[in-house]
């Protein structure tokens, strides 16, 4: 009886002991390694994080475009973080160098499959070296409108006015009709306007050279202009132009609108707008 409880206890000892050795032989194979590769990708990150913003402050030193330095940021840290990736899949025992030749290889397919994404990344390089804007332009493009806030690696993002986030594919942006609103200093404000066929061409003329004249920060040069555009069905048509800096625009349009309203109305010359007559006629009982 005591022989057969020594048996079993020996029996026990030695299944722990091979479990122990067991496990002791996993943790080695895959324990160490994978704390080694959350700790690479730990660094990798902080490192990515670091090198983008050395880049960016290296950039904003040597007076680079905003764009351009943002740009080279992201490049940076997709750079560190790929590095990263090499070195946690060589503690898992991968050959990083038989590892290359498998991209290689494969590099075909990915490019096939990942073509809209890859061509994302050559219109934004296209993008930068042309560089038919630059972040805080207000820029129409693709459909959309707003304000440039970064050009990024396969996006373009931009604010509209009621500020909400537009996130363009930089394709869709390089393959169509880029309208750069800010980018030159100075714009001109159009004001269209009819007037009744009763009042006199010379006075109106007069009229609304005074409203142009009345307004705020409108620029001496170019000089204003108030142009006879056309006869129309129910007014004759006219079209105040004044210059005004761009950051001045929306303000002078609106002071412009109000002052050709409130001249012609101050000269009693009306302002045609479409009415409907309806005619009864009797029909016989």
């Amino acid at each position: 009886m005591l022989l057969t409880l020594g048996q079993e206890t020996a029996a026990d000892s030695s299944l722990m002991t091979q479990i122990q050795d067991r496990g002791l032989v996993l943790f080695e194979t895959y324990g160490l390694p994978a704390i080694s590769a959350l700790l690479i990708l730990f660094i990798g990150f902080l490192a990515a994080g670091w090198a983008s913003n050395i880049v960016l402050g290296s950039c904003n030193k040597a007076k680079l475009d905003l764009t351009i330095g943002k740009f080279l940021a992201r490049m940076a840290k997709w750079c560190v973080l790929l590095i990263a990736g090499i070195f946690v899949l060589g503690k898992f025992g991968i050959e990083t160098a038989s590892f290359a030749v498998i991209l290689g290889a494969a590099g075909l397919a990915i490019g096939l499959a990942f073509s809209g994404t890859l061509s994302n990344f050559a219109s934004g390089i296209m993008l930068l070296i042309f560089r038919p804007y630059k972040v805080g332009d207000v820029v129409s493009a693709a459909g959309q409108t707003g304000k440039i806030d970064e050009l990024e690696l396969f996006t373009t993002t931009m604010d509209t006015p009621d500020n909400r986030r537009i996130i363009i594919p930089n394709t869709a942006i390089f393959g169509s009709v880029i309208e750069n609103i800010t980018h030159h200093s100075t714009r001109r404000v159009d004001v269209v306007v009819g007037v009744e066929y009763s009042a006199d061409i010379d006075k109106t003329r007069e009229i609304l050279t005074a409203a142009a004249k009345s307004i705020d920060n409108v620029l001496q040069e170019p000089a204003s202009a108030i142009v006879l555009t056309g006869l129309g069905a129910s007014s004759v048509d006219w079209v105040v132009r004044v210059w005004a800096n761009t950051s001045d625009y929306w303000a002078v349009k609106e002071a412009l609108t109000r002052a050709v309203k409130m001249h012609l109305d101050d000269a009693n010359i009306g302002i045609p707008f479409p009415q409907m007559d309806i005619h009864l006629d009797k029909v016989g009982e």
